[in-house]
């Protein structure tokens, strides 16, 4: 059995494609997978599974979610042991106990790369913010006091690419990581 983590993308956002954590624990049993358990009301799903193709398990959970709850909903499939590794890769600036700064992993879906988000994104406003990508994920930081002045801020959410994108915050990943 291998441990996997999905992230949902869009749930529970502004009383928006509301799914009980509860009901989607339960979708993820009757598929088969093993110690599931959630984390936040945000689409978070750690569980076990004997199989090993990812795109599989994606287009699995996303027909569940589509059948049980009526929403078509991206999902991130990642090895636990793999989100690991990226945490171990973090830049030295990103996820420490700097309070003034906010910091996030944004998750890309495939088939979006890195290069398509940067191309549509653009530069991280010098000073305020910085990035750095590592395998499908982009390691991002910005001053919390000034996110608004940052240039990725709202462009994560509003450009085309954005629903390619799921975005955890520092914090969360590490938790996941270490159900």
């Amino acid at each position: 059995m291998k441990r996997y983590v999905a992230l949902l993308r869009g749930i529970n956002v502004g009383g928006k494609n509301k799914i009980p954590m509860a009901e989607l624990k339960k979708g993820f049993e009757e598929l088969g997978f093993e110690e599931v358990k959630t984390y936040l009301n945000s689409g978070n799903v750690i569980f076990s599974s004997d199989k090993e193709d990812v795109e599989k398990l994606k287009k699995q959970i996303e027909t569940m979610i589509n059948e049980q709850f009526g929403f078509e909903i991206p999902v991130f499939v990642i090895p636990q042991e793999r989100l690991r590794d990226i945490l171990l890769n973090a830049p030295d600036w990103w996820g420490d106990d700097n309070q003034e700064i906010y910091d996030n992993l944004i998750f890309m879906m495939p088939p979006a790369v890195f290069s398509d988000v940067f191309d549509e994104i653009g530069e991280p406003k010098e000073g305020l913010e910085k990035i750095k990508d590592y395998k499908e994920t982009i390691f991002w930081s910005f001053h919390r006091k000034e996110y608004q002045k940052t240039n990725w801020w709202s462009k994560t959410a509003s450009a085309a690419i954005s629903d390619k994108l799921t975005i955890r915050t520092a914090n969360t990943v590490r938790k996941i990581v270490d159900m």
